[in-house]
């Protein structure tokens, strides 16, 4: 369940309508729901085992207040980079929930990290153990580690989100895990804590996560054998979410907490998961206004004034979001077939094909929904096109808490050299 709603004829972000919201703010603009992200956690948060870490991706969503609401609720976060980490601090989520993933962190992040004191490393490759050695040995701290095992596991999922089969960059080949583990031992400052498996994004069938899990679970045993302190499972994220109106959801949380607490339940494990799409992508809508309707020779256009630098999702990955007009449509009301395109000089500008929508004018306006996740943090000033506001509602109140950019603040990103100065 989400929490935009139809409300006398008007679609709302919780008790907001996004008419005036739109007046107020202008478009195209982001706008969360605080209740949507506060339900998804919980409702994740007491499928899962007792004690286990829900440290959000903040890949997922980087907005400060977003990290806020989650973290005022219990949540950690999982971060890729320095500037994650650096966010994850400024939003007063404790260093000791907060893990280190990715393929390639630099020393300088390493150093970071370590000096916050976070919970603990997700480590990709055996150059980058060593590296995270000798960053810790020179600060005199120790590195807490996991290593990402690759489970060599299909996860049935679009190929540009799939992690844990062979061929992908991430984690240490399961063949390989022993040696790897032998490997880390070895190495001064670090401290062997557990094991990190992640297979992949918008998982819809549980079976590829039993899998794996369940190599980890034999993992366990033979590591322990061989005299590492296996303490720690972190079972990445990946569930996914409904973007399209389907007689097929993807898995019930509770159900995947059940089948996580059948595998690990004689480990002894402390668990950590690391979801974004499953608490964000649903807490999230881009508000857009219709530009011009294009009467093409085969086609009906819907040009609306957020393009594909406000939401690339559907130009890189062919991923389908429901569109819905802000006025609710009566019923029987006459729908057209459009292709809903953005602004964005590229044939790729295009959010839906051949999409059956209620027929819309000029200065109408919809929502792209389903958008709280891998949106705003994708979104880039491609075509000089200025980033766009995001809002968050709470109740009957809201606030901007990301200012759309100006032409002047693209401007003065650019620095003219000496040489062509005057």
């Amino acid at each position: 369940m989400n929490h935009f709603q139809y409300k006398e004829g008007v679609l709302c972000a919780e008790d907001v309508r996004l008419d005036l919201l739109a007046e107020a703010v202008g478009t195209p603009f982001y706008c969360y729901s605080s209740a949507t992200l506060s339900r998804h956690y919980k409702v994740f948060a007491e499928a899962l085992p007792e004690r286990s870490l829900i440290a959000f991706s903040v890949k997922a969503n980087g907005n400060l207040a977003v990290l806020k609401t989650l973290g005022q609720l219990g949540a950690g976060a999982d971060v890729v980079s320095g500037g994650e980490l650096a966010k994850a601090l400024a939003a007063d989520i404790p260093p000791s929930k907060i893990v280190f993933s990715g393929v390639g962190k630099t020393r300088e992040e390493m150093r970071d990290a370590l000096q916050a004191g976070i919970f603990q490393f997700n480590v990709e490759s055996e150059p980058e153990l060593e590296a995270l050695s000798e960053v810790a040995t020179g600060l005199g701290l120790l590195a807490p580690v996991t290593l990402r095992v690759n489970p060599d596991v299909d996860a049935k999922t679009h190929a540009k989100i799939t992690t844990g089969t062979a061929e992908t960059k991430f984690g240490i080949p399961f063949s390989r895990a022993r040696e790897a583990y032998g490997h880390a031992a070895k190495l001064k400052n670090i401290q062997i804590v557990g094991i990190d498996v992640h297979i992949g994004s918008q998982i819809t069938d549980l079976e590829p996560f039993e899998a794996a899990f369940k190599r980890v679970a034999e993992l366990v045993g033979i590591l322990r054998g061989d005299g590492h302190g296996i303490a720690r499972l972190d079972l990445g994220g990946g569930l996914g979410v409904p973007y399209e109106n389907s007689n097929m959801p993807p898995p019930d949380p509770d159900a995947y907490g059940k089948m996580v607490a059948r595998v690990t339940k004689d480990l002894g494990c402390t668990l950590s998961f690391e979801p974004g799409r499953l608490i964000a992508a649903n807490a999230g809508v881009l508000v857009s206004r219709v530009i011009y309707v294009k009467q093409g020779e085969a086609k009906n256009f819907l040009i609306i004034d957020a393009g594909m630098n406000d939401l690339i999702r559907p130009a890189l990955y062919e991923a389908h979001h429901e569109i819905a007009a802000i006025v609710e449509p009566k019923p029987r009301s006459k729908r057209t077939l459009y292709d809903v395109v953005g602004p964005v000089c590229e044939t790729s500008d295009l959010f839906a094909a051949g999409r059956s929508l209620p027929e819309l004018e000029k200065g109408d306006l919809v929502a792209i929904l389903s958008a709280g996740a891998y949106g705003a943090v994708m979104a880039s000033d491609y075509n000089a096109r200025p980033r766009l506001a995001e809002v968050l509602v709470h109740g009957e109140q809201w606030g901007i808490v990301r200012p759309r950019e100006t032409y002047a603040d693209l401007i003065a990103k650019d620095r003219i050299p000496d040489w062509l100065a005057g």
